[in-house]
Formats: structure tokens, sequence, C-alpha cells
């Protein structure tokens, strides 16, 4: 991201935890236990199979492999080198194609814009200074008729008390410090910003974690995470 819109405090913690991201139970687990119930509501809204999809934010490539197993031809950006290095060589372990650069999603629309059917940026907007920027740029890359899909933080006390108290605190889930309440998103802030870039809101849902199960699902109430899905018009 440009110089304005990348903290180096945000890439460095998520380096340090680049070595353990594939460990089911270790600091990455929620990412584990998420991804199943993020993934099919992607694949709800979008054809995969075929489909160039851009993951922003991808991490150790979590969520960026399980869309190339589901046939998408994947490419995955993020700008904490460590973790990239770590996403590059699970793809030996797993046997499937993606395309890792480590790259400012500003700088992609630049340089590749209205290639991608989908744009997937799953808790990335509460990390970075200037989320607006980020959709922004998710728009350019995006074909007409393509499709945004997010998943961020509520702004709100619930949100505060599962995402910080318990997640980092109570249940040590997270390392302590992962998320800063203020840069919690509202919905109806989300919402604005997506108008703002020409994109159309197509559906918000609430995505609910029980740590004790292990076990994540959508429901209707976005009063702690939530994900979105916004369409480029044709």
């Amino acid at each position: 991201m440009s110089p304005a819109n990348v903290s180096s405090a945000e890439t460095a913690k998520f380096d340090r935890l680049a070595a353990r991201w594939w460990d089911r139970d270790g600091e990455s687990r929620p990412l584990h236990d998420l991804n199943p119930a993020r993934l099919d509501y992607i694949a709800e809204r979008v054809a995969l199979n075929g489909a160039r999809v851009l993951d922003v934010g991808c991490g150790g490539g979590i969520l960026s492999e399980s869309l190339a197993r589901r046939g998408a031809k994947v490419t995955g950006i993020d700008l904490a080198p460590r973790v990239l290095e770590v996403a590059r060589l699970h793809l030996h372990e797993s046997g499937v194609r993606v395309d890792y650069r480590e790259i400012a999603v500003e700088s992609l629309a630049e340089e590749m814009p209205g290639t991608f059917d989908a744009v997937t940026c799953m808790e990335l907007l509460e990390h970075v200074p200037d989320p607006g920027s980020v959709i922004h740029a998710c728009a350019v890359l995006l074909k007409p008729g393509g499709r945004l899909l997010l998943s961020t933080l509520n702004r709100t006390p619930r949100a505060f008390a599962a995402a910080i108290a318990a997640a980092e605190y109570a249940l040590n889930l997270l390392p302590r410090g992962t998320h800063h309440y203020a840069q919690f998103i509202r919905p109806s802030e989300l919402a604005a910003v997506l108008r703002d870039n020409g994109l159309m809101l197509e559906d918000l849902s609430g995505l609910a974690y029980n740590p004790l199960s292990r076990r994540a699902r959508i429901v209707k109430s976005t009063q702690v995470n939530y994900l979105a899905c916004a369409r480029k018009p044709a």
C-alpha cells in the first residue's frame, strides 16, 4: 500500500506469526475455524470454477488455497514478506496453484484494472489506516459485474467484548493487540464507502463463531463479525 496506508507495526505483527500460520491449534486457529463459513459465503455468490479471483491481504494463504481448490485462478497479495514466504512454501504441500505477490492493492489496481471476476478482502480493513483506499482499489480491479466480498468487525460493545476482551485476553485465542476497537467499522459506514465507489451492496450477513466447538456459521446479526457482498455494475 502507499506509505500513508500501511502500518509497519501491523505487517510486523503478522510476520511474527508466519512460522505457525498453518498450525490449526496455534495463533491462527480462528482463521482456520472461520474459513469454511467464509468460503461457503463466497461460493454461494461467485461461480468460482474458472473465475479470476484476487485475495487481498491473503496472509499465509488459508482462504487463497481454498478458493483455488474450488477451481478459481487465484492471485493473493500481502505486504508481510515472511507470511508470503510461508504461503508460497505451503503450495508445495497442498499441490494447488496460487500466484502470490508482495504488492499493495492500490499499486495492483494501477497495473491490472478491470481484471478480476471477484475480489475477497477478509479481516483486513480494520488493520489499515484508510480502508476506503483499499475498497476503491478493489473496485478498480473488478470486472464489470464482478463482486467484492469483505469481512470485518462491527464497532459495537459486543464486538469489543468478543474480539478483544474474550479472544485476546480471556481465552488467549489471538495475540494481545491484534485488534484496535477504534478501527472497527460499522455496516452503515462500510455501505457508504461502497456506494461512493460505485459498488452496489447486495448482502450483509453476520458471522458467528463458537471457540469451544470451533465452528463458525452465517447468521443474521451483524453485531460482531460480519460479511458483505457488493457488485460492480455491468
